[in-house]
């Protein structure tokens, strides 16, 4: 998947994804109960789109630095999780209207000691930031148009919406094609998991 972990990070994600399993069984973080299937399925999904963060910052950096981002309806903090523990120099907000998730999530912080995340219980709608983000990232928003809507409050001039998809959603990007930009999309590497995965890049039209 052209990813490199240091220990540390090894560590980390390995912790976090032996929490999420026990909080699972509570909590009910998600339908996946096999640990081996949330390596694949969550871990090594959100690790996925680690590439193109590095990229980006070789091509795009002072434009659009990425230095703030959020990860809106992050259930149990993925993909905002593991790239937190990947780029600790960046700042993530986790963003979730769910008690039980959120709860799990600051316990998580407070055990890797991520002091680069901010956990916020609320709904989109009703979060407005003093200072906007560099990029929305989300894996759950059920379309294009309700994350480029949903999430307009939330994103800073020259800021970038990171969609993570399964294949690529044509018949979503036509409804917003006036207003939203579709930049760049990439077609996504996931080891042991089936099927087709894709990022998009969007970005209001100025």
């Amino acid at each position: 998947m052209s990813v490199s972990l240091t220990g540390e990070q090894t560590e980390k994600l390995l912790a976090y994804v032996s929490e999420f399993e026990k909080w699972n069984k509570a909590y009910n973080l998600s339908a996946v109960r096999d640990i081996q299937q949330m390596v694949a399925r969550h871990l090594l999904d959100s690790l996925s789109v680690v590439p193109w963060f590095n990229s980006h910052k070789a091509r795009v950096e002072k434009k659009c630095p990425l230095t703030r981002i959020i990860d809106v309806g992050t259930g149990g903090g993925l993909p905002g999780i593991p790239l937190a523990i990947m780029f600790p120099e960046k700042q993530f907000t986790l963003l979730d209207s769910n008690g039980k998730k959120t709860r799990f999530l600051f316990h998580v912080k407070t055990l890797l000691g991520l002091t680069n995340v901010t956990v916020e219980n609320r709904r989109v709608e009703e979060f407005n930031p003093a200072e906007k983000f560099h990029g929305v990232i989300s894996r759950a928003f059920a379309s294009l148009q309700d994350m480029t809507e949903g999430c307009a409050n939330l994103v800073a001039k020259d800021g970038i919406f990171l969609a993570m998809k399964g294949i690529f959603p044509e018949d979503e990007l036509a409804p917003i094609s006036d207003k939203i930009e579709l930049l760049e999309s990439i077609k996504l590497v996931v080891a042991e998991t089936d099927g087709e995965r894709h990022l998009l890049i969007l970005q209001a039209k100025q």
